[in-house]
């Protein structure tokens, strides 16, 4: 590893080993003795914060100071006062003149955090400050001029904001004359259980007890877990294991009840993914039911047959419609395969509503005929039987446990 990158780390605290993290070290360790302005994206808790810090006290401006500001934070009525100073009388409550940080910070640095958050009327000042480097307080009509070098953050996407008009594309370009992305927690998989022994010491000792520790199995759990909050969730998670557990060998069971739905760790849908699931779930679900009708098609086939076999007296006229395959020539009219999702693509709009007509009213005929037919065959199976469940689930090719629920679910009496 380079030394320059370990020693950026050490001076830092900054846990982890991971190339796309180092490379984010890097870009700002590169950029930090020029005034270009940084933005620095990546979703929420992965510490982002660090990096203007790294990038102000590895420049010429490093005496000078630094004003971390989040714009998500300040009410969107005085975030201008806040970042540009105001004049005395400018508005209710302004009973003096006050700096703002642009003019306090001049020299220095200032960080602003969850830029995206910014109203469209302070994002035409700060373009302004960007371009030219001046500022009109407000309520003044006096030009001023501030040395600053600024540094963003956002986990907005700002295609996604640019696109909406939230955002304006001429100060997204100016921000981000370079750009550094800081890695979700879940693709650096190897940094996951090194932050969690970090965080541990930190709270062992700040609380006066034993370090929690995991076992290989809960080491697995964590590191395969989603973590949507990031580094920021993998702490509090951390804390709460440090505070709460008596054991201080942490199980796969102890760690979970910690972490919302453990077991899953499927990708978020996004916005568009969203949508589509909006046009296709009603689709879906009418595939699955015929996909199950004729499942209990071919059970129902096999049964009788096999009564059939054993009881050569067996009228067997009365399900001669079984035959039919309706359901079958539904799923082929459709096109749908049974491994297949559908998936919503640009015609799906214009798929003809008597397509599902058709399928409402095959679906409507065949439920009652299925219906009746197993409500018949069981109560006959079960009056061969003598009322034994064993035997007659033994006779129909069901378990058991199917039979019982069919039973209690047609409300046979025996």
């Amino acid at each position: 590893m380079n030394l320059d990158i370990q020693n950026i780390k050490q001076r830092f605290e900054i846990i982890g080993t991971d190339p796309n993290l180092d490379r984010a070290i890097e870009k700002a360790m590169r950029v930090s003795p020029t005034d270009i302005s940084v933005l620095i994206t990546g979703e929420s808790g992965v510490g982002k914060e660090i990096f203007p810090k790294i990038i102000h006290q590895l420049s010429h401006r490093k005496h000078n100071k630094f004003i971390a500001v989040n714009c998500g934070a300040i009410p969107e009525g005085t975030i201008d006062s806040e970042l540009f100073g105001h004049e005395k009388g400018a508005f209710t409550g302004a009973t003096s003149n006050r700096s703002g940080y642009f003019e306090v910070a001049d020299g220095g640095t200032i960080f602003l955090d969850e830029v995206g958050e910014l109203p469209m009327t302070t994002q035409v000042r700060l373009l302004r400050v960007l371009e030219n480097g001046e500022f009109i307080k407000v309520g003044s009509s006096k030009v001023q001029k501030t040395n600053v070098r600024i540094v963003a953050a956002t986990n907005v996407n700002m295609d996604s904001a640019i696109q909406k008009n939230k955002f304006r594309e001429d100060l997204y370009y100016r921000l981000s004359t370079v750009e550094i992305n800081i890695p979700a927690l879940r693709k650096r998989k190897n940094d996951i259980v090194l932050l969690f022994r970090k965080f541990a010491s930190d709270f062992a000792k700040k609380y006066n007890m034993p370090t929690v520790r995991l076992d290989d199995d809960a080491q697995s759990l964590l590191k395969n877990y989603r973590w949507n909050g990031n580094i920021r969730q993998l702490k509090n998670v951390t804390e709460q294991l440090s505070v709460l557990e008596q054991q201080r060998a942490i199980t796969t069971s102890l760690l979970s009840n910690y972490l919302p739905n453990p077991i899953s760790n499927l990708p978020a849908l996004t916005e568009s993914a969203s949508n589509s699931s909006d046009f296709s779930s009603e689709r879906e679900i009418l595939y699955k039911i015929l996909f199950d009708m004729k499942k209990d098609l071919n059970e129902l086939k096999k049964v009788i047959g096999k009564l059939k076999d054993e009881n050569p007296n067996f009228d067997i006229s009365r399900f001669e419609d079984l035959e039919s395959n309706s359901v079958e020539k539904l799923i082929q009219k459709t096109d749908y395969k049974e491994d297949n999702i559908p998936v919503k693509d640009d015609n799906f709009t214009e798929i003809k509503q008597d397509k599902y007509d058709f399928a409402e009213e095959i679906l409507e005929e065949e439920t009652l005929s299925i219906q009746d037919k197993e409500l018949e065959l069981i109560i006959k199976s079960l009056e061969r039987n003598n009322g034994r469940r064993k035997a007659a689930a033994k006779e129909l090719g069901i378990s058991e446990r199917t039979l019982y629920r069919k039973i209690k679910q047609y409300g046979i009496k025996l």
